[in-house]
C-alpha cells in the first residue's frame, strides 16, 4: 500500500464514499429515509481506510492520505454534535445527522466543518428556489413566524424545550439527503481545488 499514487490512494478512498451518499441521496428520494446499514458500514470503512491506508493530510487534499483513526473518529463526532441540536428540535431527521457522521469518518474534522457549512448554503440556495417556483414565498414567511413564535412561547413561557414544529401546510418539501449529498460534492470539488484553506483549524 505505500507504493501507491496520492491520487490511487484519493481515488481508492473518495469513491466509496461518494457511492455511499449517492446511495443515500436515492434512498432519500425514493423511501423518504437513510438506512442505518448504509451509515453504520459507510462510518466503519471510513475509520477503516483511514485507519491502514499511508498517512497524510486527508483523502480530499493537495496530499492525499490517511488522517489516522484519531482524526476520523473527530471527523465523525463532530459532524453528528453539530447537527444534533437541529435534530432535538426537530428540523433534521437523525438519518441525516448520522449521514453527517458517516461523512466526517471520511474526511475528517476540518473537511466536515467546510461540507456542513456547504451544505447549509446548498440548502438555503434550493429552498428558495423551490419556494420561488411554487410562488409560495408568502406562506413560507408566514409558516417561519408561526415557528418561530411557537418555539418562543414554549420556552419562555411554558419552560419546555423549543422545537420547530412542522407547519399545517408546506412552502414545499426537499429531501435533505440530496441537499447533504450536493454540499458534499461541492465541498470536496472546492477543496480539491485549493478553494478551502481558509477552514483549516484542526
Amino acid at each position: 500500500m505505500n507504493n501507491l499514487t496520492p491520487s490511487q490512494l484519493a481515488l481508492i478512498a473518495v469513491s466509496p464514499l461518494f457511492v455511499l451518499v449517492l446511495g443515500a441521496l436515492w434512498s432519500d428520494i425514493k423511501r423518504h429515509r437513510v438506512p442505518n446499514r448504509l451509515v453504520f458500514c459507510g462510518a466503519g470503512l471510513g475509520l477503516l481506510l483511514n485507519s491502514v491506508l499511508p498517512q497524510g493530510y486527508g483523502f480530499i487534499s493537495s496530499l492525499p492520505g490517511a488522517l489516522g483513526p484519531w482524526k476520523a473518529l473527530a471527523g465523525m463526532g463532530l459532524g453528528f454534535a453539530a447537527l444534533l441540536p437541529l435534530y432535538m428540535l426537530r428540523a433534521m431527521a437523525a438519518g441525516d445527522v448520522k449521514l453527517i457522521s458517516m461523512i466526517g469518518a471520511f474526511l475528517g474534522p476540518n473537511a466536515i466543518i467546510g461540507t456542513i457549512l456547504m451544505t447549509f448554503i446548498v440548502g438555503g440556495v434550493l429552498s428558495v428556489v423551490v419556494v420561488l417556483r411554487k410562488g409560495t414565498l408568502g406562506l413560507l414567511i408566514n409558516n417561519l413566524r408561526t415557528i418561530l413564535t411557537g418555539s418562543f412561547i414554549k420556552g419562555a413561557f411554558l419552560h419546555q424545550m423549543p422545537t420547530i414544529d412542522a407547519a399545517s401546510v408546506t412552502a414545499g418539501k426537499l429531501p435533505y439527503g440530496v441537499v447533504i449529498a450536493l454540499g458534499t460534492f461541492i465541498y470536496i470539488a472546492l477543496e480539491r481545488g485549493g478553494n478551502m484553506n481558509f477552514l483549516k483549524f484542526f
